[in-house]
């Protein structure tokens, strides 16, 4: 028998400023930077966290929890494993969504657009960047391949740490840097009685045009 769970119950009542048109920037970046400066500030809980949605060539869609790693006004990036569930997605069907969640402000950010690859070299550097012990990860996984078990990942960690005692692991080819280009946002302001607020852009000429849409 399956497990049965009511959940009507669980609910909560927003209370924050509501939006207007008037005080939100004409140029989504900018907005976004605000928001997310906001969520930064306030030292919430993985501000920079986002929901990477893609699909299948067949229109099967998935999502999955990722980090924003920069943002400009070429689009928003990421990095991961292209041999990945995702990264086969995004070869095969290279458009995709991104969700921001910031609980405590009661705000959303969606992001719609198509993502493409960024350079090996911006891929070579942020690799660098990261603790030694994420580069040997990366470097011992191939993201989404089944295992026997995690005893086969340990030892090809220590295998590679004996290979590379220095600890400079080169970046494995199939890890890459992804872009979203934007061609929708929606900015989500949660509010009483669930008469939440939701401003959306979308491009126009060489701009955008900032409409209101109902909750």
């Amino acid at each position: 028998m399956a497990t049965e769970m009511d959940l009507t119950d669980v609910r909560r009542e927003y209370e924050s400023h509501g939006l207007t048109r008037k005080e939100m920037d004409p140029d989504p970046f900018v907005q976004f930077g605000r928001w997310l400066q906001r969520a930064r500030d306030l030292e919430l809980l993985d501000a920079t966290a986002m929901t990477l949605a893609t699909a299948s060539i067949d229109a099967r869609p998935s999502a999955r929890i990722v980090l924003l790693k920069h943002f400009d006004d070429d689009g928003f990036c990421w990095y991961t494993d292209s041999r990945s569930q995702k990264g086969r997605e995004l070869e095969a069907n290279p458009l995709a969504a991104l969700l921001f969640h910031w609980r405590d402000l009661s705000r959303q950010v969606r992001v719609h657009g198509a993502v493409a690859s960024l350079p090996a070299e911006e891929a070579d550097q942020y690799f660098m960047m990261r603790p030694e012990g994420s580069r040997f990860s990366a470097a011992a996984s191939q993201q989404s391949a089944v295992i026997e078990g995690r005893s086969s990942l340990e030892s090809e960690v220590l295998r590679l740490r004996a290979a590379y005692p220095d600890g400079d692991v080169p970046r494995p080819p199939a890890w890459l840097g992804y872009r979203l280009v934007p061609d929708y946002f929606e900015f989500w302001q949660g509010q009483d009685n669930r008469l939440h607020d939701r401003i959306v852009y979308q491009p126009a000429g060489d701009g955008w045009i900032m409409q209101r849409i109902s909750p």
